[in-house]
């Protein structure tokens, strides 16, 4: 272990679930995603090849050229039905087997105290694909219905949702419909500190993401002359080349990277709020301490 072990079982300040988050993901980088990407990397790869399939064949809905037989871009609905649903499902995939990946990396940390294991790590995310892809599905649709209803709704909802999935992850003994019966009463403990970091880490990874999305924008604008002020439409029947596509590709995989984060966090914030509550950080310290005295 060549970096300083940080103990994710303990109560933190605002500052220091931020600090934090990004000390762990620096010291842990090479082997994290390392293994992050050994475990979940058959399925990004899948997405990306799907991403760019999409792309390619939804560009030719934007094919405004009227001489064309054609004008309307649709050369094959049928085509870009196939290419949308194989979309969905890989980035499904993707970041399923990503976020549990993440999740399982850090418990054999907690339980290995730095050292990490692929085996381990692989084993167990295989293992709870079914109940993780559960989880993922609910939690995604309480956060729909609740920006269905309201903003505010959505604001409240988006708390125990960041944690559902660390409580399914990191207590064993909770089930899909257990965990999100927890994450609502967990974050009682200490709701505005977890919705103020929620919110900060929404804006630092949306400004990183948006830096990487900007030259596909750029390169967009370009080739339908926006900047020279020579704007055609036609123009815009090939505006999706591979250099669009391997643009867009980099600004997905950076995305990607930036999710693999907030997960981290999500764990921070779950720990942080389970030992107000239960105390089974301090617990195991003090029981560390007493058998080394003895």
């Amino acid at each position: 272990m060549t970096e300083k072990y940080i103990e994710f079982r303990k109560q933190r300040e605002f500052s220091s679930l931020l600090s934090d988050t990004f000390t762990f993901v620096r010291n842990e980088f090479k082997s994290f995603i390392k293994i992050v990407f050994t475990v979940a990397g058959p399925s990004f790869v899948a997405f990306i090849i799907a991403m760019a399939f999409y792309t390619y064949t939804a560009g030719d809905v934007f094919n405004f050229d009227v001489t064309s037989p054609n004008p309307t871009g649709f050369k094959n609905p049928f085509l870009i039905i196939i290419s949308a649903m194989f979309y969905l499902i890989t980035a499904v995939l993707a970041y399923v087997f990503a976020g549990s990946a993440v999740l399982h990396y850090i418990k054999s940390y907690i339980e290995n105290k730095g050292e990490v294991s692929l085996a381990e790590v692989k084993r167990n995310t295989y293992n709870t694909f079914w109940g993780f892809l559960g989880v993922s599905f609910l939690k995604g649709l309480i956060i729909v219905i609740s920006l269905v209803m309201c903003v505010f709704p959505v604001l409240y909802a988006m708390v125990p949702m960041t944690i559902v999935l660390c409580i399914y992850v990191f207590n064993s003994r909770s089930d899909v419909m257990d965990s999100f019966g927890q994450s609502f009463s967990l974050v009682k403990e200490d709701f505005w500190t977890i919705f103020g970091a929620i919110i900060i880490f929404g804006i630092i990874l949306y400004i990183l993401s948006l830096i990487f999305a900007v030259p596909a924008i750029i390169y967009t604008y370009i080739k339908m002359g926006v900047f020279s002020g020579e704007f055609d439409p036609v123009n815009m029947n090939s505006f999706v080349d591979p250099i669009y596509i391997i643009l867009n590709i980099l600004s997905t995989l950076f995305q990607f990277l930036l999710n693999l984060i907030l997960v981290v966090a999500s764990a921070f914030m779950y720990f942080h709020l389970n030992e107000k509550r239960n105390f089974t950080g301090t617990y195991d310290r003090i029981n560390q301490i007493g058998n080394t005295e003895e």
